[in-house]
């Protein structure tokens, strides 16, 4: 496991760090697990609920949209409600709503899918290479993240990393090699629906936030969670200013 005091580097080594974090995130393509239902807060789309004047989806799109070089939503039903945000919304490939595994399967299809024109165009590589998922409720997201699931996973040979705090993994926050699709898409026909069992059976790495004095992957799933997250937002402990 990776942690915060993990990273530092100077001189030469920590330029080679920087270039690499630099191309892994130029090869990833983000997908914000956007399907997400607030039945907790009267219905309707939870990434679409405001959160400080904007939809919460804004909020996460912000702290991800640097660090990446695409972006897309993972999301079912009409896409035309995501519209103003301008990126690609990627239905289920797989019937019967098969819950977050599908929606990164979802993100590794169209991946590939990118990755097939630019070798056809001639610009294999700037090819997604990689997917980094998010759920679309969780608005401190970590500016740091993507660098540092690469990291995760380069450190300890693993193919897949995911986002751990307060002592516990966040498999919806995971870093997933296109090449794991064809895998993916054979376990869930199989039934699989467990985001962290399946991705400790292919090798996960983990890399850890502290959880104070705010926990990057705080959830909004009820209305006191909103409220809360709004306190965070408007007091001068802004998560933006301490998660830097």
């Amino acid at each position: 496991m990776l942690t915060n005091g993990s990273q530092g580097r100077t001189g030469r080594g920590a330029d080679d760090t920087a270039g690499a974090a630099a191309a892994a995130a130029r090869a990833t393509l983000g997908v914000v697990l956007a399907g997400g239902l607030a039945r907790r807060m009267g219905g309707g789309d939870k990434p679409l609920l405001p959160l400080a004047g904007r939809p919460l989806l804004d909020h996460v799109l912000g702290r991800l949209r640097p660090q990446l070089g695409a972006l897309a939503l993972s999301a079912n039903g009409d896409p035309a409600r995501f519209a103003a945000w301008g990126l690609p919304v990627l239905p289920d490939p797989l019937p019967d709503h098969p819950g977050p595994l599908a929606g990164v399967l979802a993100a590794l299809d169209h991946a590939a899918g990118l990755g097939a024109g630019a070798r056809e165009a001639g610009v294999a590589g700037q090819a997604p290479a990689w997917v980094v998922s998010v759920p679309g409720d969780c608005p401190f997201i970590p500016p740091d993240l993507v660098a540092r699931l690469h990291a995760a996973r380069r450190a300890t040979g693993r193919p897949l990393a995911c986002a751990r705090s307060a002592g516990r993994a966040h498999p919806t926050v995971g870093l997933w090699p296109v090449s794991c699709r064809e895998a993916l898409r054979a376990a869930l026909l199989a039934g699989e629906r467990k985001v962290g069992r399946w991705a400790a059976s292919q090798g996960c790495a983990e890399a850890e936030w502290p959880a104070e004095p705010v926990d990057p992957f705080l959830n909004a799933n009820t209305l006191a969670d909103l409220a809360a997250a709004e306190a965070l937002l408007a007091g001068g402990d802004r998560p933006g200013r301490i998660l830097r």
